[in-house]
């Protein structure tokens, strides 16, 4: 399969993206073995790789993010072991680096000289990586869907719908505090898509209070004054360097501003 690899990512003339490619054919590959595992079946698809696998938002992505669904116990080291097994079957060196136990199961699969096999890098050692995490005590009141798409391989996946994503990112933004420049990439990206429904304010409520939210209770008047609050507080400079090497076009990168954000955000309707 690495001779698959290098014939997808000729067309790419930029070495980012060139490894970016790299990455998101590893990301497929990682979702069409939990699919054959049946993995999906207890869990979704959610966060920023979702919205490029399922929606082509365009921006590459790094970790491949779950929620549990199911009352059925995710079986990780199952998981990891049927990983390790399907890549070494295909002559992949592979790594597993796995985090202790938490309500957030969490892994690196690491590549050892994939990037250097490829010519994409000069160092023997340096390591590619695509990071799994599996939420086993999500918030409540997501909504899921199942879609079939064709990246690479042919999936169908078990994933958050359109609200539920929103909320997932909305959360993610008032939440954390250092804001990803790729969160807000993916905020202008949804506001100005006309077609996306409002957010699944339960679920963002419900993600908040996790995560010791000390802010008002958010409904659907009132959510896009408090994002509009939290987005001109953000150095959008340092947000816009942040984004700039997972954005499949550079010249993007100047979408990414206060000015146009506020204006989305007044004019989203749904």
């Amino acid at each position: 399969m690495k001779d698959y690899i290098r014939q997808i990512i000729v067309e790419h003339k930029n070495i980012f993206s060139k490894r970016s490619v790299v990455r998101e054919y590893l990301q497929s590959r990682l979702l069409q073995i939990l699919q054959e595992e049946k993995a999906f079946l207890n869990i979704a698809f959610l966060g920023g790789t979702s919205l490029r696998f399922l929606y082509s938002i365009p921006r590459y992505s790094e970790d491949l993010d779950f929620s549990i669904i199911g009352k059925e116990a995710v079986k990780f080291d199952d998981i990891l072991n049927n990983v390790m097994k399907s890549f070494q079957l295909e002559n992949y060196k592979v790594e597993i680096k796995k985090s202790k136990e938490k309500t957030v199961l969490s892994a690196f699969i690491k590549f050892p000289s994939l990037l250097y096999e490829l010519d994409l890098s000069p160092y023997q050692d340096e390591t590619l990586s695509v990071k799994i995490e599996i939420d086993t005590n999500p918030p409540q009141g997501a909504n899921t869907e199942v879609t079939l798409i064709r990246k690479y391989v042919l999936l169908n996946i078990l994933h958050y719908d359109k609200p539920s994503l929103f909320a997932g990112k909305l959360h993610a933004i008032l939440a954390r505090k250092y804001i990803k420049g790729r969160d807000l990439f993916d905020l202008i990206w949804i506001l100005a898509n006309s077609q996306w429904p409002m957010p699944n304010i339960l679920l963002l409520n419900n993600a908040l209070k996790q995560t010791s939210w000390k802010g008002p209770e958010i409904d659907q008047n009132n959510w896009r004054d408090i994002i509009s609050l939290r987005v001109k507080e953000i150095d959008w400079e340092k947000a816009k360097k942040d984004t700039v090497p997972f954005l499949e076009r550079e010249a993007e990168k100047y979408l990414l501003t206060k000015d146009n954000c506020l204006n989305l955000l007044n004019n989203f309707d749904e």
